[in-house]
């Protein structure tokens, strides 16, 4: 089975995550974040799922219950959410990782598995889990390690393991100043994806055993792996064994959890060969599929033309005299006359009115863009009333755009 971890609010988005949890923010013109975890575990035969959630829930359990309701239970199929509900008797919420496992000890062994793959709902990316597994039982490691190829340079934001040329891991070090290198390559390192695969009674008792240690912060990275390197056979499984891509295309690993980092993996969707293949029908990412029509482009005079190049348009879309480029609108956005798309990632719901001007933007979810506004040209006059980032992408909510009217 697959247990995801699906609890956390993602604060480095802002306010996309005001509402609703990381897992649950929109992606890719019509899916959410989760929905990659989810579909990598189902296009890997892997029909017994689990979701642990806690901060701002609602958005995401009323998605898998739309998007992922297609599970049998009489084929022993499942997709149980699970949220934080002081199970414990210690009235407290999830205090970690681990223990986000540790309060359902009980159902998952209602489940009767005997491996279990512990997966970040929160990031993008196509991996077969079954290829990870299958090196996991072959070398019979305590845990196997989930982990990316990166620069040396930018191995201190993550956890990063140190192998031998067998692959066991020897040490587990936390953003670490100077992290070590692979045994290939010292110019590269190997950085933890946060996807284990233990099998179910080791990880069991090693839950039981934690949960009773005062100084333990009840988190997979910062102690149950560390502890099973040095006193168990940690093993790491590279991404670039089980990604899921075309050939020659290089192996596509994304967390978007910045504005900016949301911002830019959407407009490299607009590539002209994106390295994210969602046109894959061997490995499609399963979500919600609302019924809406298919997207409309009315308008064919000058500086009113209704045309989208180098984008992606979703269905539901009306796009009246809107030209729009290199940008990303989701479902049920509606345009006006002489309004101007660039660069942009528009969220499912949005009115973007007459002659208004984006460059560079994130507009939440049912945010209606009044007349004229103009985005992305002026920094400080943005920074006024919006969200802008260090690198210039600005975030858009209703409630800012509220206050601007309000001021006005």
């Amino acid at each position: 089975m697959v247990f995801v971890l699906a609890g956390g609010r993602g604060s480095r988005l802002k306010e996309l995550t005001d509402r609703r949890v990381k897992p649950a923010v929109p992606f890719g013109g019509k899916a959410r974040i989760i929905d990659f975890a989810l579909s990598n575990a189902l296009n890997s035969g892997i029909r017994k799922m689990a979701i642990a959630t806690q901060y701002k829930a609602h958005s995401l359990i009323r998605h898998t219950q739309r998007g992922w309701n297609f599970f049998r239970a009489e084929r022993n199929e499942f997709l149980d959410v699970l949220p934080a509900s002081q199970r414990g008797g210690n009235e407290s919420w999830y205090k970690g990782t681990a223990d986000a496992v540790t309060q359902n000890i009980d159902i998952v062994d209602s489940y009767g598995v005997d491996h279990i793959i512990i997966l970040a709902g929160d990031h993008i990316y196509k991996m077969d889990y079954e290829i990870m597994l299958r090196q996991h039982v072959e070398t019979k490691a305590d845990v196997t390690v989930g982990c990316l190829t990166v620069p040396r340079e930018e191995a201190s934001a993550f956890g990063v393991m140190d192998t031998d040329k067998d692959g066991r891991i020897t040490s587990f070090l936390e953003k670490p100043a100077d992290p070590p290198g692979t045994p290939e390559d010292p110019d590269k390192a190997l950085a933890s994806m946060g996807i284990y695969v233990f099998d179910w009674k080791f990880l069991r008792a090693l839950l039981l055993e934690d949960a009773q240690d005062p100084n333990s912060s009840n988190d997979f990275g910062n102690d149950l792996i560390p502890g099973i390197v040095k006193n168990g056979k940690a093993m790491a499984h590279r991404f670039d064994e089980s990604c899921v891509r075309a050939p020659g295309a290089p192996a596509y690993w994304k967390d978007v959890g910045t504005v900016d980092a949301f911002w830019q993996a959407h407009i490299d969707l607009t590539d002209f060969t994106p390295e994210l293949d969602l046109w894959d029908q061997e490995w499609p990412i399963w979500t919600y599929n609302e019924s809406v029509p298919p997207a409309k482009f009315i308008h064919d005079e000058r500086d009113r033309r209704g045309m989208a190049i180098s984008s992606m348009v979703s269905g539901g879309c009306i796009i009246s005299g809107t030209e729009v480029r290199n940008s990303v609108l989701f479902t049920n956005v509606h345009t006006n006359s002489y309004a101007v798309l660039d660069h942009s990632v528009i969220l499912p719901n949005v009115i973007v009115h007459r002659s208004a001007r984006l460059r560079r933007v994130v507009v939440d979810n049912r945010v209606i863009i009044p007349e004229g506004l103009v985005v992305g040209e002026d920094p400080t006059e943005d920074a006024k009333w919006f969200r802008v980032t260090e690198r210039g992408t600005t975030l858009i909510t209703q409630s800012m755009l509220d206050k601007r009217t309000a001021s006005l």
